[in-house]
């Protein structure tokens, strides 16, 4: 079989597992998101894709060259959270959503990190203080992806989901912040120097640098979708800006011993805010670029559940720090929310509910984690932990999200829609339409 053929009847394997088992999830009421990342575990490297056989399951090799679909994917995850960011809506919200998504980061940084480095006084050749705090700062990081399905697919709408979409996308810039100086002070420990400037700056740049880039892209987005007037192109035009956005994002510049690079989630959620902000038919063009693209969205998922390495288990101490650091970190999510939300006097549904709907952890706080393994034998401990906790958030924390919008009452029986239902009723409305017409003309 030529690599072209074993590719293809791969990703075909893929998206079909991940049809296949949201149905059967949807049968136990778990999230279609929790489906997809367990068939991707299920022919993963680690099971079906151990066996070797061409285009059955995914192996390592094949990740790695899949990463240009999670890079799309989350590209256009960011994107559709940036349309969140509308000025009328944040008018209403923007000044609690942003105290809440500094002030529950913040917090679960400290809550974490206190724990953690207690801990690693319990056991010190097991987790050493510069692995603690780093693992700190990775803990402020919530997944957008895996929330913005589950509230797509249950059609959530409601005080909970309004601010819950710009607080998961601030704890992007946040993370990367608190991670610089977390990051900085572990590598102060572990080596004895370290450039503290370049490690500060670097982050702050690709915060800063990356939401310039987007606001660029968003204008220029604006300005070529007016010479456009079909729907089809238009939506074309989305697609190109998204995918132009995440490759320029891709870029890296070295000046000195300072790196500069951009952060493509937060270009493309910039992208998407001045896009909603500035075009009249923002609202319609999101909603068929999402059609256009939940194929891609299935495979980033499953591909996703596919790169959770299993073989973190073995390891009784990486299992152990691993509990403590989830069991932490859930605690400073659920009071640092709950604290900020009765601070700015939110909804009580949103004091009692936003905060287990931000335990969701996956990509950025696996790049976080990569960016430790430079601190040597205690990153790998990072990254080693950091795998333990995604592998447990991915496939747990979509459930609890749905649990939360509807104890909140944002997601209503009435918003899981069939769309051979809707298409029936539809075609039932037409029929009698025309019968209608049909009588109104003999009469």
């Amino acid at each position: 079989m030529s690599q072209t053929a074993s590719i293809l009847l791969t990703l075909s394997i893929a998206l079909l597992a991940g049809l296949l088992l949201s149905r059967l999830a949807k049968k136990v009421q778990l999230p279609a998101v929790t489906a997809y990342l367990i068939a991707g575990v299920l022919i993963g490297p680690f099971l079906l894709g151990a066996l070797g056989i061409p285009g059955i399951g995914i192996t390592h090799e094949q990740l790695e060259g899949f990463g240009i679909i999670s890079d799309v994917a989350l590209g256009f995850i960011a994107f559709s959270i940036g349309n969140e960011f509308r000025l009328a809506s944040l008018k209403k919200i923007g000044k609690q959503a942003t105290i809440i998504g500094i002030f529950q980061a913040v917090f679960t940084c400290l809550l974490v990190d206190g724990i953690l480095i207690a801990l690693h006084f319990a056991m010190p050749d097991k987790l050493s203080l510069s692995a603690a705090l780093v693992l700190g700062a990775v803990a402020t990081a919530t997944a957008p992806a895996a929330t913005l399905m589950v509230v797509k697919q249950y059609k959530a709408k409601g005080p909970v989901t309004d601010i819950l979409l710009p607080v998961v996308a601030l704890d992007d810039a946040v993370g990367l912040v608190v991670f610089a100086i977390s990051f900085g002070i572990a590598k102060s420990i572990s080596t004895g120097t370290a450039d503290i400037l370049s490690i500060v700056l670097e982050p702050l740049l690709e915060v800063v640098l990356s939401l310039v880039l987007g606001f660029i892209m968003g204008l220029l987005f604006t300005l070529c979708e007016r010479f456009f007037h079909s729907r089809s192109k238009r939506m074309a035009v989305s697609v190109t800006f998204v995918l132009m956005t995440v490759a320029i994002s891709c870029l890296k510049f070295h000046i000195g011993t300072v790196h500069i690079g951009f952060s493509s989630l937060l270009a493309c959620m910039m992208l998407g805010t001045v896009f909603c902000n500035f075009c009249d038919f923002s609202e319609e063009l999101m909603e068929r670029a999402d059609r256009w693209v939940t194929p891609i969205l299935i495979l980033f998922f499953v591909i996703s559940g596919a790169e959770l390495d299993l073989s973190v288990f073995t390891n009784f101490a990486v299992v152990l720090i691993g509990i403590v650091y989830i069991a932490s970190r859930s605690l400073g999510k659920y009071f640092g929310a709950g604290i900020s939300a009765r601070a700015t006097k939110c909804d009580p549904n949103i004091v009692k509910y936003l905060g287990i709907t931000l335990l969701p952890q996956a990509g950025v706080a696996l790049g976080m984690a990569i960016k430790a393994t430079e601190l040597g034998a205690e990153g790998n401990i990072v990254r080693n932990i950091t795998l333990f906790a995604v592998l447990v958030y991915e496939i747990v924390g979509p459930f609890l999200t749905k649990v939360a919008l509807t104890k909140a009452g944002d997601i209503k029986e009435e918003g899981k829609t069939s769309a051979r239902a809707e298409h029936a009723e539809k075609a039932a409305a037409k029929a009698a339409a025309r019968a209608a017409a049909k009588q109104q003309r003999k009469a």
